[in-house]
């Protein structure tokens, strides 16, 4: 299939999937008539597009093609097959509100600036599931930023009491809640075993074109640690926790797009 037809629809599956969810959100009538699968069954059609599309534009006779683009549009894909098969199972569909347009803004983008930085073939596979790891990891901990944004809102119109429309439609502050701390608490533990694989298998993570992402990746390890930590030892919940799971994941962002950023698209220009 012509690889921009398949991103085309792609991107027409993601953004009406969003606009389901957000009917069914706060709209009071319309919404509520479409069955609460509509939504969620339109963006696995598109994650199966992106999936296509992601297999002819990472596909490289030397290798993965992991340019800027191509790895935050791979991203995007993976937070999208986990949401949406969650959501399959579990009330986290409204995180795809935000989510959503962003998978659709990461293939148009890959489109625009198409580039080739490649992940040679005879790569050993060890550096293969230090890659997936680390997109694992970075997928969930984007997956609990927005959820961390959703659950701050819920909380703050309970507590100035506006609990209707918007908030009527979300779960229970505390189930809400319980599902911010499984994804931070997965995503940490992913994110230990990359940066483990990453000193036990790669050779030096502290040369000149990778200390900063140590370092960064190391850091965004000790904030979500210090959150998990607070929520056991001191309750931690509200704009506590959005503040750091947000801080954390703002480091760890800077730590995988920004050195790919400053080495693809500033040096190389």
């Amino acid at each position: 299939m012509n690889h921009t037809v398949v991103a085309f629809l792609a991107i027409a599956c993601y953004l009406g999937s969003g606009v389901i969810i957000a009917l069914r959100l706060f709209s009071d009538r319309t919404g509520r008539s479409l069955p609460r699968y509509t939504g969620i069954l339109a963006g696995l059609a598109g994650v199966l597009f992106h999936a296509v599309l992601l297999y002819q534009g990472m596909n490289n006779e030397g290798g993965i093609n992991f340019s800027f683009f191509g790895a935050s549009s791979l991203i995007a894909w993976t937070i999208m097959l986990l949401l949406l098969l969650s959501a399959l199972t579990k009330p986290v569909e409204n995180l795809g509100i935000t989510l959503l347009p962003l998978a659709a803004l990461t293939i148009a983008l890959e489109m625009h600036f198409p580039a080739n930085h490649v992940l040679a073939a005879d790569s050993p596979w060890t550096l293969r599931i230090h890659v997936l790891i680390s997109l694992l990891a970075y997928s969930l901990l984007a997956m609990a930023s927005v959820q961390a944004i959703l659950l701050a809102i819920q909380d703050y119109q309970l507590r100035h009491r506006h609990p209707g429309g918007f908030i009527r439609a979300l779960p229970p502050l505390q189930t809400m809640e319980a599902l911010l701390f499984e994804m931070i608490g997965l995503g940490f533990v992913l994110l230990s075993i990359a940066l483990l694989s990453g000193f036990v298998f790669l050779d030096n993570l502290f040369t000149q074109h990778l200390v900063h992402k140590t370092i960064l990746s190391i850091a965004a390890w000790l904030v979500f640690g210090t959150l998990l930590w607070g929520r056991h030892r001191f309750g931690w919940r509200g704009q506590k926790a959005l503040a750091w799971t947000l801080s954390g994941f703002v480091v760890l962002m800077l730590a995988y797009f920004g050195s790919k950023f400053v080495l693809e698209l500033v040096l190389s220009s």
